[in-house]
């Protein structure tokens, strides 16, 4: 039971830890010379072009974690340098096709496998994790696994970065949106951490070129660092590598230039049985988990080591349980999670089924296993305060229904706040910078036993309803603050779907949204790079 909660804490691989590793994209500017961060080991392979008579080419297509989508490009170019991404987008331009970008595969919507997309550029040879002493930072390349990234900088240093919670995810795309993850409440999101990055760009006469852009205020390329500090993937170019330091960072020794990574973790889980809830006590649940975060998302709370999840799971399923881990360095790790399952559970009336298992943190975040694709939806939301009474009566409505008794579907929330708040709005490409929790809704279902259209309508409905007073999506306000362009759902760009008068471009970005047009205009002045939700040139 222990493995499977573990799997469990840090699973929906695509959900939790920022599943939307998507078309990794975007970049930057400064002299291409800085580009070089040193390297170990044997020369990288030859760039490697795939076409759909090549046996490799159904691998490197089914490669998407979101199996509802499956692309036909003209064919997969599998680079394993920066000059060889430079030299496939070049010829790519040259040819007049649409690029795409895959590092880890976990895009939610068909920002690569869209039909229209001719050329996949597949990073995912390009795993380098290494201290660049040059730059004092941590050099990481786009198609490292956050597992595998986690365990070179803890066994190499004994240091971290706060990112997803999901060891299968692709460190490319995650960045680019703002990922986060299991130590986020205590030390911020993945790119508050991020010192500088390489991008490749291709400017207006179609020249392609790697660049580089850093934190520095001085670097006449800063906006285009900012705009990857949660711009999302598939906007400005194609990065090629990320550099790590903690801003407040001093000296020159690795080991302190990075959150030091946890001992142990304690991974805890309780479970209810949906035939032991009404109404009344899966509301009350569902209010004291709000009103704790409310409470205790503070940058100084002694629960800043704290990252759960309360899977609210449809009927179908059998159960609600909540599932999280805490750092368990040093002592009152039991204390802490007794006291916080207490104030979940208090005034429920059905006790949950409960158990926890301390590990080794490498142990917990280290261990990468591949998943297979999945038919799935996801939608996503911020929340400022705990849901509304209405919106709670929703969740248990639409869980509950005859229809939740027969799709496979959730509403999972998420942790978040603590160090993450003290970042101001504009600081980062991350406008949404005062949130306690993050709503991801959810269905799937396998052929041919599932009914994809049944599973769609719920999720919809189910979304809709929640935000009924507002048009039907998370417009910014007392409760909500828009949505996770890592968790992308291109509903949120449809006018029959969302009602509200907000656009799109408003729920991800809000009022930062401007600025990365301007990146837009100048750092791809062709609108190379783009997909169904991507930054627009201004007009």
């Amino acid at each position: 039971m222990a493995e499977v909660t573990r799997r469990g804490v840090l699973a929906g691989a695509a959900v939790i830890g920022g599943a939307a590793a998507t078309a990794a994209a975007q970049g930057f500017a400064a002299p291409a010379a800085l580009a070089a961060a040193p390297t170990d080991g044997p020369p990288p392979p030859g760039a490697v072009t795939v076409g759909p008579d090549d046996p490799r080419y159904r691998s490197l297509t089914h490669r998407g974690f979101n199996a509802r989508f499956v692309g036909k490009p003209d064919y997969v170019r599998v680079v394993s340098t920066t000059a060889q991404v430079v030299d496939a987008v070049q010829r790519a331009v040259r040819e007049g096709k649409r690029i795409a970008v895959r590092s880890g595969g976990h895009c939610f919507e068909n920002f690569v496998d869209d039909p229209s997309v001719r050329v996949v550029i597949d990073v995912s040879p390009m795993t380098s994790v290494s201290y660049d002493a040059r730059r004092r930072a941590f050099a990481v390349e786009p198609g490292a696994l956050l597992g595998e990234v986690y365990r070179r900088l803890f066994l190499g240093w004994g240091v971290t970065i706060p990112a997803g919670a999901t060891p299968e995810v692709g460190i490319g795309g995650h960045v680019l949106g703002g990922g986060y993850g299991a130590l986020s409440r205590r030390y911020g999101l993945s790119v508050d951490h991020l010192h500088a990055v390489e991008v490749v760009v291709v400017d207006k006469s179609g020249k392609a070129s790697a660049v580089v852009a850093t934190r520095e205020p001085t670097d006449p390329n800063h906006d285009l660092w900012w705009a990857h500090t949660g711009g999302g993937g598939g906007n400005f170019g194609i990065v090629t590598r990320y550099w790590f330091r903690d801003p407040a960072a001093r000296g020159s020794d690795p080991a302190q230039l990075l959150p030091r990574a946890p001992e142990a973790l304690t991974t805890f889980y309780a479970t209810w049985s949906w035939k032991d809830l009404d109404q009344r006590s899966f509301d009350e649940l569902v209010r004291n988990h709000g009103t704790w975060h409310e409470r205790n998302s503070a940058p100084n709370s002694r629960y800043a080591g704290l990252f759960s999840v309360l899977m609210l799971n449809s009927r179908k399923t059998g159960t609600v349980t909540l599932v999280g881990n805490l750092d368990s360095t040093g002592t009152g790790a039991q204390r802490l999670i007794d006291d916080y399952v207490a104030a979940v559970g208090r005034g429920v009336g059905a006790r949950p089924y409960r158990g926890q298992e301390e590990q080794p943190w490498l142990q917990v975040a280290g261990s990468v296993q591949e998943t297979a694709p999945v038919f799935f939806k996801g939608k996503a939301a911020y929340l400022r305060k705990r849901f509304a009474d209405r919106q709670i009566t929703t969740v248990h409505d639409h869980l509950s229904s005859k229809t939740g008794g027969d799709v496979e579907g959730a509403l999972w929330l998420v942790s978040y706040g603590g160090k993450v708040n003290t970042v101001p709005a504009d600081a980062t490409a991350v406008a949404q910078r005062d949130s306690i929790l993050k709503a991801v809704y959810m269905t799937s279902w396998q052929p041919p036993q599932g009914n994809p259209d049944t599973c769609l309508s719920w999720v919809r409905d189910f979304y809709r309803a929640m935000y009924a007073d507002s048009g039907g999506v998370p417009v910014p306000g007392a409760v909500s603050d828009g949505s996770f362009i890592n968790y992308p759902d291109t509903d949120l760009a449809d006018p029959a779907l969302n009602t509200s008068g907000t656009g799109w471009q408003t729920l991800y970005y809000k009022d930062n949204y401007p600025r990365l047009q301007r990146v837009k205009a100048r750092w791809d002045p062709r609108d190379e790079f783009r997909h169904a939700l991507s930054i627009r040139p201004p007009k």
